[in-house]
């Protein structure tokens, strides 16, 4: 009766160890049990030099967005990164030998609510279907409306993804979150970007989660729940903001740790997490 118990437990055990093992981190930043890259892909030493040669040799990105106000800013902070971190996480948008092509002016200058809620798709399939570039992901970042947005019209965004997924299954599509906007966890972006969450997750489809990458500092420590804004500003205490970039840069050096930039509508620590992510995003998607 006690060695049935044992083995008994011994399997258990197991189970356990095989369930946590299949949640690991990847050397793409991701987790291996799905497509979603958040705060913890937000690091570049989970990324190999082999996966950083298949990146550029295998990629061919389109990234539509609207202003450089939200969806500049992955793009800001991977140009800065090459000056940090060197010539190997080069980008350019003319095709060049060993460098990753990433065009953010391929699909026109659309949000994904302007000039209305289905432009930048029928933009993407018009390019698609005369595509001679062999481009083979597809990203599209909110501006700010998903704050107003109703579930209905997050709907029909998740909609018009997965009907460009079908129509050219080649291409790879990554879906995206909106921009915080100092409302809280009850709040309306939230619970919209909640319902982004929950369709990618139950679909396996591959999401760069925008919002959940900017409200974590790189210690993992969440500011989501504090009205966080856009510029990192959060509700500290009742007396008065704090600002979680700010506060991490002041402890952390610059040049060594994290890299500056010129940038008016967040910090830089921001900007640095969201281009360490598009990498992880780029590893994942070049497996």
């Amino acid at each position: 009766m006690a060695m049935k118990k044992t083995i008994y437990i011994i399997s258990i055990l197991l189970v356990v160890l095989l369930a946590m093992n299949s949640c690991s981190k990847d050397d793409n930043g991701s987790s291996s049990s799905g497509n979603i890259i958040d705060h913890q892909s937000a690091n570049l030493s989970k990324i190999s030099g082999e996966t950083i040669n298949k990146v550029r040799a295998n990629l061919r990105i389109a990234y539509g967005h609207s202003s450089w106000e939200i969806g500049g800013q992955i793009i800001q902070g991977m140009i800065a990164l090459v000056n940090f971190k060197g010539s190997p996480y080069n980008i350019s948008n003319h095709l060049r030998d060993s460098v990753l092509y990433l065009n953010d002016n391929l699909l026109g200058r659309h949000s994904l609510a302007d000039p209305n809620d289905s432009a930048w798709a029928n933009s993407t399939h018009d390019y698609l279907t005369d595509d001679t570039l062999g481009i083979n992901v597809v990203i599209w970042c909110w501006g700010r409306e998903v704050s107003g947005a109703t579930s209905l019209q997050i709907d029909k965004y998740l909609s018009l993804m997965n009907n460009l997924e079908k129509e050219f299954p080649k291409v790879k599509f990554v879906y995206m979150t909106g921009a915080v906007d100092g409302t809280g966890t009850k709040d309306n972006l939230y619970l919209r970007n909640e319902q982004i969450r929950a369709y990618c997750r139950a679909n396996g489809k591959i999401l760069y989660d925008f919002a959940d990458i900017e409200s974590y500092d790189p210690d993992g420590k969440y500011f989501g729940d504090k009205n966080l804004k856009e510029n990192c500003t959060y509700n500290k205490n009742a007396t008065g903001d704090g600002n979680w970039a700010i506060e991490w840069q002041s402890k952390h050096k610059e040049g060594v740790e994290w890299f500056n930039l010129n940038t008016n509508e967040t910090e830089p620590l921001s900007i640095n997490l969201k281009a360490y992510a598009a990498w992880s995003l780029w590893a994942l998607l070049a497996k």
